[in-house]
């Protein structure tokens, strides 16, 4: 789709900054380019000091209340109803094979999900985390990405990596730590990574993926600096709201936005943080108030609409790359319909009723349906037909997954140095005498080799 940028401005939450309104498209965007231009002249009616530029002078002594200013507005194109809101203009900017693509995507993350749940509460894996409900931002994003972009992944992105191309046997040899694992078994479960699609392996510690990205965005910069024909590409950094309330993400998005690094930042605003609820964690209006403050492009989405996330990435990717380049905030809207983790009981801190309302009411793979149905892509049929064959594929990867054996002892030594050290060597002796002392003790016959996969 083809836009036009016109200033705008924006709503009273920043009437004294400026904003770009996407001409046909409804987006609203809040940005500034900051300089600091010549040194105050005597009678200037504005601040030229360097902490606080373009703020006019006034008299009024007034105490700025931010409740007392509008909420930031959700853009979203397709209602819970899989309506359009807008019939002015088209929303599709992909095929319709693309579309159905996205579709069964987002059962796979949903179907998957319930299978790798119940195998945990079977015993058959330790620990995994459901997407429910926030399908729809990693597909509809991830469908926005290219190839040779760089994504830095929380812990609800199964769909950024099955649009990405990773396949569901990567996902379960991730999940199981056997062999195939493209980490080597050296991570808990729902960690993936993968060198060849450029996505950052995930990590446990809240939001330490948040500066990384950052750190790698400007790496970006510099690499086409250095050579301009290396391609243009982002990074995509994925957290929840929960991590945007650690340091990590402060310094983050102030290093992207001083040094105008082409990242663009996806917060996935379920409204929980494990049992802590948005309405106890911030005051603020939500996470895209912090964007305006870091003086980054922002705008809030509806995070079940994956029509508008598609179009709000595209955009932001276009704008991250412009000129300079810059960082942008996404916020998407969702909600939480599963529990944090398979260690968390949400029905202890929140109502059962008010998730299976949500559920009932609105979810990104219903709404979607919804709108397939209306233009005749997608009917009764089509459903059962793309639930069993999924279903069939990921329990067929399931059960071939879980006989795989582990990595080979071995594994645990290497890719800390690009040889293995001296010290390192005489610890895998020691470990192999410790095993041949006790074999009955330590069952190695699960790992590759055994006890020769020390050698």
């Amino acid at each position: 789709m083809k836009t036009r940028a016109v200033i705008r401005p924006l709503a009273a939450s920043c009437r004294s900054r400026h904003g770009v309104l996407l001409r046909g498209t409804g987006l609203r965007w809040a940005s500034d380019t900051w300089s600091s231009g010549p040194p105050q002249e005597v009678g200037s009616d504005s601040v030229h000091f360097p902490g606080a530029l373009k703020s006019r002078f006034t008299a009024e002594m007034k105490f700025h209340n931010p409740a007392e200013q509008n909420a930031m507005p959700t853009y979203r194109i397709m209602d819970a109803d899989g309506k359009i809101v807008d019939n002015t203009r088209d929303p599709q900017s992909a095929s319709d094979d693309e579309i159905v693509t996205w579709y069964k995507n987002m059962l796979t993350v949903s179907i998957l999900d319930l299978i790798m749940f119940d195998a945990q509460r079977q015993g058959r894996t330790s620990f995994y985390m459901v997407s429910a409900g926030e399908e729809g931002i990693a597909v509809g994003s991830a469908s926005a990405l290219s190839a040779e972009d760089v994504c830095f992944l929380q812990y609800r992105e199964q769909g950024v990596l099955l649009q990405k191309g990773f396949t569901i046997k990567e996902m379960m040899s991730q999940l199981f730590a056997n062999k195939d694992d493209n980490g080597k078994g050296r991570n808990m479960p729902v960690h993936y990574g993968s060198g060849r699609l450029n996505v950052h392996t995930i990590s446990s510690p809240l939001a330490t993926q948040i500066p990384q990205a950052s750190g790698a965005a400007y790496a970006l910069k510099m690499q086409r600096l250095i050579n301009p024909n290396v391609p243009p590409r982002i990074v995509a950094c994925y957290f929840g709201e929960g991590a945007a309330s650690e340091g990590d993400f402060h310094a983050a998005l102030n290093i992207a936005a001083t040094k105008s690094c082409p990242i663009v930042f996806v917060c996935r605003n379920n409204g929980f943080a494990i049992s802590t609820a948005s309405i106890e964690q911030y005051k603020g209006d939500g996470i895209a108030s912090r964007g305006m403050g870091y003086g980054i492009d922002t705008i809030r989405v509806d995070g079940n609409d994956i029509f508008a996330v598609r179009e709000v990435m595209l955009e932001a990717k276009k704008r991250a790359l412009e000129g300079g380049c810059k960082p942008i905030l996404v916020e998407a809207m969702s909600y939480r319909v599963s529990h944090h983790s398979t260690s968390d009981d949400s029905f202890a801190y929140r109502a059962k009723r008010e998730v299976e309302e949500w559920k009932r009411r609105d979810n990104p793979i219903t709404r979607l349906r919804k709108w397939m149905e209306k233009k005749g892509l997608w009917d009764e049929d089509k459903e059962k037909e793309a639930r069993a064959s999924i279903r069939k594929d990921v329990l067929r990867e399931f059960s071939a997954a879980e006989k795989v054996k582990k990595p080979a002892l071995k594994e645990m030594f290497t890719d800390v140095y690009e040889e293995i050290t001296p010290e390192a060597q005489q610890q895998i002796k020691q470990l192999k005498e410790l095993i041949e002392k006790y074999p009955k003790e330590y069952d190695v016959s699960v790992h590759e080799g055994g006890i020769k996969g020390l050698n």
